[in-house]
């Protein structure tokens, strides 16, 4: 197995090339990233913040810094 170096997409994405001929530090397909971390101000992967508020409903009375870190869809029926 051939050991390579696999560098994050700093560049952003770029669409107009073969996946094989793509620029260097770009990628075909990514989604909701940024390049460079505002916490630490060095580049390295990070998500992409929100750009609105999805709802207006608090998630939490105790602490409203507190990170959603799962939320899923339950449905009910009654037999």
């Amino acid at each position: 197995m051939a050991n390579f170096t696999l560098k994050f997409p700093i560049r952003g994405i770029n669409k107009s090339r073969l996946p094989d001929e793509q620029p260097e530090a770009t990628s075909p397909d990514i989604n909701n990233v940024r390049p460079f971390d505002i916490a630490d101000d060095r580049i390295r992967g990070g998500q992409r913040s929100g750009l609105a508020k999805r709802y207006s409903e608090v998630v939490s009375q105790y602490d409203s810094g507190s990170a959603v870190v799962a939320m899923c869809e339950v449905s009910i029926t009654e037999i």
